[in-house]
C-alpha cells in the first residue's frame, strides 16, 4: 500500500476509493441528536467505519458502495429530524485520472 493509501484510511481497498464527508444538521456542539447518531449508525450498519467529528463525519467507501451508504445516511438522518445533510465526496486513488 502506498503512503497515500495509508494516510487516506484505505485499508482493505484496491484502486479508487471515495472519501465521504457529511454534516447532519441541526448541529448542537457536544450534543449530537438522534438525527446525527442515526445517520452515523446507518453507515456503520453497512460495515463502514465512520470518523465522528465535531463539525462533520468522514468515511471511506468503494465507488460502488457510495450510493447505498449515502442513501442510508440521508434516510436515517431525515427520518430522525435532520433539517439538512451536506455531503462532500472526493476520489482518492494512487493514479491520476487520465
Amino acid at each position: 500500500m502506498t503512503a497515500l493509501g495509508r494516510r487516506a484510511g484505505r485499508a482493505g481497498y484496491h484502486g479508487a476509493v471515495l472519501r465521504v464527508e457529511f454534516t447532519i444538521e441541526p448541529f448542537v456542539e457536544g450534543q449530537p441528536g438522534p438525527h446525527v447518531l442515526s445517520g452515523v449508525a446507518a453507515a456503520e450498519a453497512m460495515g463502514v467505519t465512520v470518523e465522528f467529528g465535531p463539525f462533520g463525519s468522514t468515511c471511506t467507501v468503494a465507488p460502488g458502495q457510495a450510493g447505498a451508504v449515502l442513501g442510508a445516511i440521508v434516510d436515517a438522518a431525515v427520518a430522525n429530524g435532520a433539517s439538512n445533510v451536506t455531503v462532500d465526496i472526493a476520489r482518492l486513488d494512487d493514479e491520476p485520472l487520465r
